[in-house]
């Protein structure tokens, strides 16, 4: 009897990459004690910084429009840019919660 040997292939777990250091590694001992030289330059740092902390625009993904109970998220098929219709909207912030590029925040409407 086989008792299910063979059946089922053994599950391979894919290497992971592994990120390419820029400096040098020491244990967390020496880093107490030992300052490292500065990997980047400091315009090469301004610069890093400007790419991960840019304008937080939106990528158009659509998750907004998808996860919006109103449906008042819509794209405009001129321009291709994402439309929230505030006549219809009722404030519940789904959408700025759900967006991965905190481009729609949340304001605070002027009673008026």
């Amino acid at each position: 009897m086989n008792e299910g040997k063979g059946m089922f292939k053994e599950c391979e777990k894919p290497a992971s990459r592994k990120r390419k250091r820029r400096g040098p590694s020491i244990d967390a001992k020496g880093r107490k004690k030992e300052a490292l030289d500065p990997v980047l330059s400091e315009n090469e740092a301004v610069e890093e910084a400007k790419r991960c902390l840019g304008l937080r625009g939106c990528e158009s993904c659509d998750i907004c429009s998808f996860l919006c109970p109103e449906l008042c998220i819509t794209r405009n098929q001129k321009t291709g840019e994402v439309e929230i219709d505030l006549d219809y909207c009722k404030g519940c912030g789904i959408c700025a919660s759900v967006c991965p590029r905190g481009a729609i925040e949340m304001v605070m409407e002027n009673e008026g």
